[in-house]
């Protein structure tokens, strides 16, 4: 196997500490031995997670980035910017949240309460040893939501560009990036996996500091015919998304997850402006007792092995 890092865009700036990144996606790839697959993974992690989400898990087990070079897919693992390993690339006076604390970290990824939460890696509740270290690498969200996702879609655009058309798997708030850099090239994403994308459409959740208003996202989308304000998507008419016409997505839900409620509203609207949506209820598959952390719960394999098979029905298998 081979591997390696890079930075993505970004501009040099000037800080107290010297010379810095200012914006910069930082980069994780391997690749297997041989040819491998003829279309490579990006993991975009969520929230205020990071690239390592995907590497492993709190029990040291491996996460979905080893697991799929594995299975011989090429894997690029980002860091969006101003998060883990991308931390210090976050624009000068950029308004974050708070910093996720220990209960709030448990109530989204394992309140311990909910006995069909049954593949969390700990008991659960914010003195689990799990959610201690999840917290820890956890970062607080920017304020401006519309310019974050918009920046992180650039991002990812420009690792496409020079990579080829890939698969995108997103977690979360890492979907928005997702659905913009899917809408404005259509050419470089091949399919969209979405686990627990925020929802449902036009969302507004201001104790997370996150509207939605132009759908999906909170930076506008390409829509026809043409919008010039969100307001507008609100008044009756039919909008379609040409970028997103005809990619196939998966929008998966977990069984036991406080944020999965909205993904089969998620992959209605997909399906309203364009998009080949398909609505995955893990527990539809046999795979149970999973929260909105499920990648990096004890079942992580088989929601895996979920997806793969969805891009298998879809023609992008390995």
């Amino acid at each position: 196997m081979s591997r390696g890092f890079r930075w993505v865009g970004g501009s040099r700036t000037d800080t107290p500490m010297g010379r810095g990144l200012s914006g910069a996606m930082y980069v994780e790839w391997e690749k297997p031995e041989g040819p491998g697959s003829s279309t490579p993974v990006v993991l975009v992690h969520g929230g205020g997670g990071q690239g390592t989400d995907w590497l492993g898990t709190p029990d040291s087990r491996p996460g979905w980035a080893p697991l799929l070079v594995e299975r011989g897919r090429s894997v690029y693992v980002v860091d969006r910017p101003g998060y883990g390993r991308a931390a210090g690339t976050a624009p000068e006076g950029e308004k974050c949240g708070p910093a996720p604390t220990l209960e709030m970290t448990a109530g989204i990824f394992a309140a311990g309460a909910d006995p069909r939460h049954t593949q969390w890696p700990g008991p659960g509740g914010p003195d689990d040893p799990a959610v201690v270290n999840l917290a820890a690498s956890s970062a607080s969200v920017p304020l401006d939501q519309a310019a974050a996702q918009q920046r992180d879609g650039d991002r990812l655009i420009e690792l496409l560009e020079s990579i080829g058309p890939a698969v995108l798997i997103t977690h979360s708030l890492g979907a928005p990036a997702g659905w913009l850099a899917a809408a404005a090239r259509p050419d470089l994403v091949e399919a969209v996996v979405a686990l627990e994308p925020p929802g449902p459409p036009f969302l507004n959740a201001p104790q997370m500091g996150l509207s939605l208003d132009w759908g999906l996202t909170s930076a506008p989308l390409p829509y026809e015919p043409a919008v010039s304000a969100p307001q507008e998507l609100r008044e009756g008419s039919t909008w379609t998304v040409p970028g997103l016409r005809g990619l196939p997505v998966a929008v998966v839900e977990a069984e036991a997850s406080p944020l999965g409620g909205g993904a089969g509203a998620v992959a209605d609207y997909l399906r309203q402006v364009g998009a080949r949506a398909d609505h995955i209820r893990l527990a539809d598959h046999d795979v149970r007792g999973n929260g909105h952390g499920m990648v990096l719960e004890l079942n992580n394999h088989d929601i895996l092995d979920v997806v793969l098979r969805w891009l298998d029905s879809v023609g992008l298998s390995s």
